[in-house]
């Protein structure tokens, strides 16, 4: 069996992108986000502007570069589970890897920035949202879920909720352990066979 590999194309085009991600990032951090323009971002990564928006749809954007990747992590957590393999304890491990990947060393002044900022603060809720129910339309869509739509839109809330819960607390382990008790609650409350 052959593994597909990656084009030359689109390697460069993922190139370009985690460039012009990395240059953002070093100049909101230097400079601050609201001193730095996107015409700044695209100067110093050396792209045209309509290069930096083919990438990025907008500057909040370049804060949060993986996005999408949070978004196919979650939702992978619930389609690419084993046939019996509990859902809550696999959105549980997710969430602890990237509530451990975000509070790293480097991760701090990047989340400082982001309460600092009106801006950034309403992007992250906006994208929160999105996650929700990019996450609630897996969970439905999973023949093994006997849950109701409702139970199940309520139950991403919660985990995209301990994620950002998590991720603020002294102990994210600790909170994570807590958070994920009382959904894994909340989760088997909804089971029809409960």
């Amino acid at each position: 069996m052959t593994v597909p590999t990656t084009g030359r194309r689109e390697r460069k085009k993922a190139a370009t992108r985690q460039k012009i991600a990395d240059t953002a990032l070093r100049l909101f951090l230097e400079r601050g986000y609201d001193a730095v323009g996107i015409r700044d971002v695209a100067a110093e990564a050396d792209v045209a502007v309509t290069t930096l928006f083919s990438h990025f749809a907008s500057k909040e954007a370049l804060v949060f570069e993986q996005d999408e990747n949070f978004e196919q992590r979650l939702t992978q957590a619930v389609t690419g589970r084993g046939p019996h393999e509990p859902l809550i304890p696999a959105l549980r491990r997710e969430i602890q890897a990237m509530v451990r990947h975000c509070t790293g060393d480097g991760a701090a002044p990047i989340y400082r920035m982001i309460d600092a900022s009106r801006a950034l603060r309403e992007y992250e809720e906006s994208m929160r949202l999105r996650h929700a129910e990019s996450l609630a339309t897996a969970l439905v869509a999973d023949p093994d879920l006997p849950q109701s739509e409702t139970a199940c839109r309520t139950i991403a809330r919660f985990v995209i909720d301990a994620y950002a819960l998590a991720r603020d607390a002294a102990d994210p382990d600790a909170a994570l352990d807590e958070i994920f008790h009382m959904i894994e609650a909340a989760w088997e409350v909804t089971s029809p066979s409960s």
